[in-house]
């Protein structure tokens, strides 16, 4: 089995294709059991974030693997696979480690070097776990991923290089130091937009959220760190509006939660606002409104694509050279231990040997004395573990070679060890703790 990567990007699909795709967070357990339960996939995670949706899954094979992902994915965005095809990219194998390395690390975001896919990356693991459809693969995987993730950010600062999608968003507008923010939401994205806005400069900010409580507890931290926030409901959202300079929208709800309706006339100020959600939050036809500019994932990438060279090769060079080391490093150690349990069979095998081999010199000498049976047998057992020593240190050495998996299948021929032995005698998938890190 090998890990499949299957997705659609802000590289890949314009912004209507990623909404139909998107995947909302109360709707992910649900598309996680229909990607485990397909005949061909045994672990999977989805990434869903405002730039990208995408499948990792450990598969039987690539074609049936490929079907089954599709299917479930163009079920979720309510239209046939073909439709989607244009759009997917698709990794197998290493390829696929590649390219999560690779987002982990900023590598393949719309602002280069932006951290905040690794905690997306992070979380995306979480809600997989708690779903119960990550295995041994993907946890081994996703343990790698944030530890690669965070050393391409720590050795290089890429992540200097750009700030996130939010603060190029920002970016779009005019100085915003002493004037009034609304935020529309109160999840991570909130907390992010919050945390821009305060480095630029914002006077006050306020927070607007369904549940009241959320919006309450971010405006509570965002006080805490210097900045008057106040917290209303969605009922208030036209009124804090009028009142507002600019406004950053990021609820991740699935129907649009700004109208035109909600724009009041105002006092001449232009409003800006920063439509971050996926699907959409804002209606269209609030661009369309009098002193309103909309500023919305489109506009932030065209805006990137016109910068595309501002950020250091040198640096990007740096990053990319990491992951391809990790991914070789990483590959090497699949191998090694995908023949670990061939030396476990083969030594179970040589051990079941020597047992049934004494057992019948105590048949035939029963008359044997204790002290020369046990030292008889230590002798046998050491024979056998030099005879072996070398033939299973070195297959693991060859291991690292990308054929190091043929020289397994040798030892499992010549001493007729059961294919199905190495599954049956590999230990036990190691127990995730509640951050994500390895017990």
């Amino acid at each position: 089995m090998s890990v499949l990567a299957v997705g659609l990007s802000y590289r890949t699909a314009d912004l209507g294709t990623l909404e139909r795709a998107a995947i909302a967070s109360e709707d992910l357990e649900k598309v996680l059991h229909a990607l485990q339960q397909s005949e061909n996939v045994h672990e999977a995670m989805l990434v869903s974030t405002c730039n990208r949706v995408e499948v990792y899954a450990v598969v039987e094979t690539f074609h049936g693997g490929l079907s089954d992902v599709s299917e479930v994915m163009a079920r979720q965005a309510g239209c046939v696979a073909s439709t989607l095809y244009d759009n997917l990219y698709v990794h197998y194998a290493g390829a696929a480690v590649e390219h999560i390395f690779s987002v982990a690390s900023g590598l393949d975001s719309m602002v280069v070097g932006e951290t905040q896919i690794l905690g997306q990356v992070r979380n995306s693991y979480a809600v997989a776990r708690e779903a119960g459809t990550v295995g041994r693969t993907l946890h081994e995987l996703i343990q790698t991923t944030l530890r690669v993730g965070k050393r391409v950010h720590t050795e290089t600062g890429l992540d200097k290089l750009s700030a996130s999608v939010v603060s190029e968003a920002l970016g779009e507008t005019q100085d915003l130091a002493g004037k009034h923010a609304v935020i529309i939401g109160a999840g991570s994205m909130g907390a992010l937009a919050a945390s821009q806005l305060r480095k630029a400069g914002i006077g006050r900010i306020t927070v607007i959220n369904r549940t009241l409580e959320n919006a309450q507890r971010l405006a509570a931290n965002v006080t805490e760190l210097g900045v008057p926030a106040a917290a209303a409901g969605m009922p208030e959202l036209a009124a804090r509006l009028v009142e507002a300079d600019v406004a950053i929208s990021c609820t991740g709800a699935q129907d649009v939660v700004l109208q035109a309706g909600h724009i009041l006339p105002r006092d001449g100020r232009e409003l800006v606002i920063c439509d971050l959600g996926l699907p959409r939050d804002v209606e269209p036809s609030v661009a369309a409104v009098p002193g309103v500019r909309v500023v919305d994932l489109e506009t932030v990438r065209r805006r990137m694509d016109s910068i595309g060279g501002a950020s250091s090769a040198k640096q990007i060079a740096r990053a990319t050279g990491i992951v391809l080391d990790e991914v070789r490093e990483y590959l090497a150690g699949q191998r090694s231990a995908a023949v670990t349990p061939t030396v476990t069979a083969l030594r179970k095998r040589a051990a079941e040997v020597v047992d049934a081999e004494l057992l019948r010199l105590d048949n035939r000498l029963p008359e044997l004395e204790a002290g020369v049976r046990d030292e008889f047998a230590r002798t046998v057992r050491r024979v056998v573990d030099k005879l072996l020593h070398a033939p299973t240190v070195r297959v693991k050495q060859l291991a690292a070679d990308a054929q190091g998996t043929d020289y397994a299948n040798a030892l499992r021929e010549l001493f007729e060890l059961d294919p199905a032995s190495p599954a049956v005698v590999a230990s036990p998938s190691p127990q995730p703790s509640t951050d994500g890190e390895t017990q």
